[in-house]
């Protein structure tokens, strides 16, 4: 509702326009009716008018000398004049002084009057629009800042320090740290962000590194002293701007910040950190060589190399004897590795997945925790237990069943190779231990359930009735009957067949012989194997071999 005030020394004049049309109708309200200037200026706080009409010829103060004066301390207030006469004068010193329009008193009209208001809403909403815009943008522009900021420092590490970005980056600085005569970039790495965010939406990915960003922004203080930026892959840089010269003060300055950056990023959002910090600068421009240096310690450094957050990481070069021969590095997990892993749990083995887990961390336990090749192998490790589960389980099952492993979000705390060797083992014994719930399961009472998972634990190595019974506590002839009834099969035949299902398995690896794998799956002795596997299978173990070759031959490349 747009409020309005007339100005008129001529009551009649107002009584005419107060009831030529229902103004709340029309989307006005009458707040008032002054018959002076000066009585107007009086009211014009209390009744806030968005549009006044205003007489030109008063006694005392004329319209346009209102106008003036309205135009100076209420610009928002749009003005219409009223008159009795055309005098071209008045008509353009208004106009001039910004009013809508002008009216002569004898030829108004309702028409008249509504299409002027109509202009006048029109101009107050035009200024809304700008004034909103002009909010808008500055709200923007404060807000924009911070992350045009970080833009031009992430643009100035990536460049060489020569190239036109960096030069274009530098110069959209300057001003950023008042009073700077020295630099210094530290190169800070989530761990192990590419196994954190691995099953995370674009969406999660950024809202993650958003979130790292603030809490290390609000950690540093000033913007224009230290200055946090995202780099890639979960890797962050801080630049500390130094208003002294002493190198030995920058320094334990930067570290004390970066501390505090680390104990904040646990504390807020549970993720271990490292950095690194690189060698100080005179000028923005050579502030990339200085990333570069914090980066190069960061990654070589055998204070990281265990995944232990350091608080003092610098640029010094690590000596030949420290540096890991880069031609026996490791990237990823071989297929030979990736068959093994799958093997272990699908037989369950728990002894065999652990030795393989134990020996694939030893083998890269010499490079970063933080380092991608160490984070890609054990993503292959997880993406091995997840086929295995969904070979088990169907895919919504599966998904379900997930919820009880250990959490993956746990890997942020991990802040060494041997706290990630350990959190693996875990994570797969549940994983086993779910597959052998899984196979023991269906409509069995709890006691056979018990008892067959008993027996998935211990099929390998000599296993009796009487041992599972006093397990469960039952006696040995009642657990015999109840497991008959609801299995099928009595006991021994039960074992024979989880043993030959192994066997089956070892076979289709390829991997051992006959001989190996009838010890393997807790056979006494061969002969008794062979036996037992032609009985169920309906084919000797070789035969069951030869009849793999066709489909191993299709798999060949």
């Amino acid at each position: 509702m747009f409020k309005v005030l007339l100005i008129d020394d001529e009551p009649l004049i107002g009584n005419v326009i107060r009831t030529l049309f229902n103004w709340k109708k029309h989307g006005f309200e009458f707040v008032g009716e002054a018959y002076s200037g000066t009585e107007a200026l009086g009211m014009m706080e209390e009744s806030q008018p968005h549009i006044a009409i205003i007489d030109v010829n008063m006694p005392e103060m004329n319209g346009v000398e209102l106008q003036g004066i309205l135009r100076e301390r209420y610009p928002s207030v749009k003005t219409i004049m009223l008159s009795s006469y055309d005098d071209y004068d008045y008509v353009r010193e208004c106009l001039r002084n910004g009013a809508v329009d002008y009216l002569l008193k004898h030829r108004l009209d309702e028409a008249l009057l509504l299409n002027v208001l109509g202009k006048a809403v029109k101009d107050l909403q035009e200024e809304d629009r700008v004034e909103e815009g002009r909010l808008a943008s500055k709200k923007m522009a404060e807000t924009m800042k911070p992350v045009l900021i970080r833009s031009r420092i992430a643009e100035l590490v990536r460049e060489n320090g020569e190239g036109a970005g960096s030069l274009e980056a530098a110069g959209g600085l300057e001003g950023l740290y008042p009073g700077a005569v020295r630099y210094a970039a530290a190169a800070l790495q989530i761990i192990p962000f590419l196994l954190l965010t691995e099953s995370f939406s674009d969406s999660q990915t950024n809202r993650l590194v958003q979130q790292a960003v603030d809490v290390m922004q609000q950690s540093l203080g000033d913007i224009h002293e230290r200055t946090a930026a995202y780099v890639e892959n979960g890797r962050l840089m801080v630049v500390f701007a130094f208003k002294e010269r002493s190198e030995h003060a920058g320094s334990s300055e930067a570290h004390r910040w970066m501390g505090k950056v680390q104990h904040a990023l646990e504390l807020m959002l549970n993720l271990k950190s490292v950095y690194a910090l690189g060698h100080p600068c005179a000028s923005l421009m050579q502030l990339g060589t200085s990333y570069r240096s914090a980066e190069k310690a960061l990654d070589t450094s055998p204070a990281v190399e265990n995944g232990i957050p350091s608080e003092h990481v610098t640029h010094k070069e690590p000596a030949a004897k420290e540096r890991p021969n880069v031609q026996h590095l490791r990237v990823a997990l071989t297929i030979e590795e990736q068959k093994q892993l799958l093997l272990a749990l699908e037989s369950l083995d728990q002894e065999r997945m652990q030795q393989l887990i134990a020996s694939v961390c030893g083998s890269v336990c010499h490079q970063p925790l933080h380092s991608p090749a160490v984070q890609m192998i054990v993503s292959e490790l997880l993406q091995t237990g997840d086929k295995a589960l969904k070979k088990s389980i169907s895919t919504p099952a599966a998904e379900a069943a997930m919820s009880e492993l250990p959490p993956r979000r746990d890997l942020g705390r991990i802040g060494s190779m041997d706290e990630l060797e350990e959190w693996l083992k875990s994570y797969f014994t549940a994983l086993l231990n779910l597959l052998k719930r899984q196979r023991a399961g269906g409509s069995y009472s709890r006691h056979v359930s018990q008892a067959i998972h008993f027996i998935l634990e211990r099929y390998q190595g000599y296993i009796n009735l009487e041992m599972v019974a006093a397990s469960i506590g039952l006696n040995p002839s009642y657990l015999s009957r109840l497991f008959k009834e609801e299995t099928q099969c009595n006991f021994s035949e039960y074992v024979n067949r989880i043993r030959i299902d192994a066997a089956q398995k070892l076979l289709e690896s390829d991997q051992y012989s006959v001989k190996q794998i009838s010890s393997q799956v807790g056979f006494t002795t061969y002969n008794y194997f062979f036996k037992v596997f032609k009985e169920l299978t309906g084919m000797t173990p070789h035969a069951y071999v030869e009849s793999l070759r066709p489909e191993r031959q299709r798999s060949k490349p």
